[in-house]
C-alpha cells in the first residue's frame, strides 16, 4: 500500500471512533520523518486510546501493518504511532492548541479526507 493509502486508512479509523478534527498532512517534499502526518483530537484519555487503538487494529488489518513505535500512552495528551511513512498524531484540545502541527507543518500540502470522512469530525 501507498503511504496515502495508509493515511487514509488511519483517518477512516480515527473517524470511525468519533476523532475530531481530522486532517493529513503530506510532507514528503518536507522531511524524512514521514510522508503524511494525520492527527486527530479526542475528547479524553480514555478516547485518545480507543481512537489509538482503533488506528492500530485497522492498519493492521487491512495493511498487515504494526506501528514501529508508540510514544505518550501514560500521560494520554499527546499519543503518537509511527508507522514509518506515516506517523499518527492524537492529541487532547489543549496539547494539539499548544504544540500545533498545522501551523509547523504549514508548507506541507492538506490530504482531502472530506470524501472520507463524515461531516462530525472534518474540519
Amino acid at each position: 500500500m501507498t503511504p496515502k493509502e495508509l493515511a487514509i486508512i488511519a483517518a477512516k479509523a480515527l473517524d470511525e471512533k468519533k476523532g475530531k478534527e481530522i486532517s493529513a498532512i503530506e510532507i514528503t517534499d518536507l522531511t524524512t520523518l514521514a510522508d503524511y502526518f494525520v492527527i486527530a483530537t479526542g475528547t479524553s484519555n480514555t478516547q485518545i486510546n480507543a481512537l489509538c487503538g482503533a488506528v492500530e487494529k485497522a492498519m493492521k488489518e487491512q495493511a498487515d501493518e504494526l506501528p514501529l513505535r508508540r510514544e505518550g500512552y501514560r500521560d494520554g495528551t499527546w499519543v503518537l504511532l509511527d508507522y514509518g511513512c506515516v506517523t499518527v498524531h492524537v492529541f487532547s484540545a489543549e496539547a494539539r492548541e499548544f504544540y500545533s502541527l498545522e501551523r509547523l507543518w504549514s508548507d506541507g500540502k492538506p490530504l482531502d479526507l472530506s470524501s472520507v470522512l463524515t461531516g462530525e469530525s472534518a474540519n
